[in-house]
């Protein structure tokens, strides 16, 4: 059995790997199309956190989230690559937070003029983990780049999540940046353009 299990992760690891990089070809040679469809917003938040309840009441950390009240709840977007950005951001606050909580927020940052122009919506990913030093911030979105050499012997991954994230979200209109402070914990910030579904 633990041998069987051990093949599971390592095809597992595997097939991330692969996902990451052909992620990534696609995304640099510009040959990924955004679909555009109802996105149920509440529904597709607590679908990218359930994946991580499990790893999150083992490690003892709290697991939130917040929807504001003048966020639509119905947006018109690409669900599939607005889970893998939530997903891959979430993942990533729950693996380097051992104590406290990671939140999750969702915000209007500007509503429509007019009734066809897009919202502007800003989501924050926060944790309690150790922080990401100041002069490491900027490499942390470059193709295979993660700010400490240990992170991949210590938790695996290519160093591809954030830049693929970063591509997408800028492919829907937005832009993604990162605070933090060490010894304090980290919030990844991205915005995206979005129009309102019919609730």
């Amino acid at each position: 059995q633990e041998f069987v299990d051990a093949i599971q992760k390592s095809g597992d690891t595997l097939l991330s790997i692969i996902d990451d990089i052909l992620d990534f070809s696609k995304l640099e040679a510009g040959q990924t199309e955004l679909e555009t469809q109802p996105v149920p917003l509440w529904a597709s938040v607590e679908e990218a956190l359930e994946p991580l309840a499990t790893t999150t009441a083992e490690k003892g950390v709290e697991l939130t989230y917040r929807i504001d009240p003048d966020v639509p709840a119905v947006i018109r977007s690409d669900k599939t690559r607005l889970h893998q950005v939530l997903l891959n951001l979430l993942s990533n606050a729950v693996k380097f937070t051992d104590e406290g909580e990671v939140v999750l927020r969702v915000e209007v940052a500007s509503a429509p003029a007019e009734p066809d122009q897009p919202y502007e919506l800003h989501f924050q990913v926060r944790d309690t983990g150790p922080g990401i030093p100041e002069d490491e911030q900027a490499d942390l979105f470059g193709s295979f780049q993660q700010a400490d050499s240990s992170t991949t012997r210590a938790h695996g991954g290519t160093g591809l999540g954030l830049s693929i994230s970063k591509q997408i979200v800028e492919a829907m209109g937005g832009d993604m940046w990162v605070e933090s402070e060490v010894g304090e914990g980290s919030t990844f910030h991205f915005t995206i353009q979005v129009e309102a579904g019919e609730d």
